[in-house]
């Protein structure tokens, strides 16, 4: 798919079929995910991959945003592997994994899949359920499937602001 309408198209699907996403195609979403740009490269991004009702059942625990989707991806990063910048001590992790994730949701749509980013979790809870070490951090739940044929986006998804609201030119 042409990028512009890639990311044109693109919407947060939040109801699913209940068909499972093939492992090849899983395996595609991981391969977008991995190449994805990270600070100095350090890679630090690191993915759960949750497809057995049980593991589906724990993550609903800790969000009730998973849709009943077959697939979910818990995108985190290891802080002990993310560049750390000298001048103030920030840890680029989460921006890594974020980008990591953006990764994950436009491969998704070019193949047809369907995903939403989930924020809204309780991480205390999420690390406890999935045994994550104390330097892994989770981001964000990308809840992954077969859009249902009645799936739409949500009503404000087209609503977007105009360019002069968040792009700047030398002064502000």
């Amino acid at each position: 798919m042409e990028f512009s309408t890639l990311i044109a198209q693109r919407y947060s699907v939040r109801k699913f079929t209940t068909q499972p996403v093939d492992p090849s195609d899983l395996t595609a979403i991981l391969e977008a995910a991995r190449l994805a740009p990270t600070a100095v490269n350090k890679q630090p991004a690191r993915i759960l991959v949750l497809e057995q009702a049980e593991s589906l059942a724990k993550l609903k625990s800790c969000t009730p945003y998973t849709f009943d989707a077959p697939l979910a991806l818990i995108v985190c990063y290891d802080e002990t592997a993310a560049w750390v910048r000298s001048f103030d001590e920030h840890n680029s992790g989460a921006i890594d994994a974020a980008i990591v994730g953006c990764h994950i949701m436009l491969k998704v749509h070019d193949m047809g899949l369907g995903s939403t980013w989930v924020g809204h979790f309780d991480p205390v809870k999420l690390s406890a359920e999935f045994g994550l070490p104390k330097s892994i951090i989770p981001v964000a739940i990308f809840p992954i499937g077969h859009p249902a044929e009645d799936a739409r986006p949500a009503p404000p998804h087209s609503k977007r602001n105009p360019l002069s609201a968040s792009v700047f030119y030398e002064h502000f």
